[in-house]
């Protein structure tokens, strides 16, 4: 499959129906699934005011702040709580656990990846130097600070590059990476999304 290239500045929100904020998604992965049937989905929140998070069964998540002063993650079963107050630190959790947050100093807004449980697997990083990205059957990037070149390093070399509030996203064929940034503080966001290994003999 294709590359597709996105801009964070032109991703539609969506108001949460509990009115504490909203959601830009950036990509949903089988085309058409809905938030009950997706392998794979990211997307950027703001929140704008304490409350729950809902909860996603069968579901693994990381996020990690962007901007803002964070805000802090408790389970209504005492299993977490979380001051997700450090930007550009992806913090994983369980979608099965109910939570609800607080912000507190004003609005937050985070970067979030789901996937579901059994059939795929979030690998998240946070690049500030050049690197070389192992390749994954499915993927996104991210520049938040500066621009970066991007060669593809899987199959035909492929070169793009990305600015700050742009990246791309791929689903479908292996692409790998070398990423270097154009200027100092340049930051990249890299998810590698890879099958869930199945656990336990296959099914005869």
């Amino acid at each position: 499959m294709s590359l597709h290239r996105f801009d964070i500045a032109t991703l539609a929100a969506t108001p949460w129906k509990n009115g504490g904020g909203s959601t830009r998604e950036i990509v949903c992965r089988p085309p058409g699934a809905s938030m009950d049937s997706f392998d794979w989905r990211a997307s950027i929140a703001t929140i704008d005011r304490p409350g729950p998070f809902s909860a996603f069964a069968g579901v693994d998540r990381s996020i990690m702040l962007l901007t803002g002063a964070g805000v802090t993650l408790r389970s209504r079963d005492g299993s977490i709580h979380h001051a997700l107050d450090t930007p550009l630190a992806p913090f994983a959790f369980s979608g099965d656990v109910a939570l609800d947050c607080a912000l507190p100093d004003g609005t937050s807004t985070d970067f979030n990846v789901m996937t579901r449980r059994g059939r795929r697997h979030a690998d998240v990083r946070v690049c500030r130097a050049a690197a070389s990205l192992p390749p994954g059957p499915a993927g996104l990037l991210l520049a938040l600070n500066g621009s970066w070149r991007l060669r593809n390093s899987t199959g035909k070399p492929e070169a793009t590059g990305c600015t700050a509030g742009t990246g791309l996203w791929w689903d479908g064929a292996d692409h790998g990476w070398r990423a270097d940034p154009e200027q100092d503080g340049a930051v990249l966001i890299a998810v590698r999304i890879e099958p869930r290994p199945r656990i336990g003999p296959p099914s005869p």
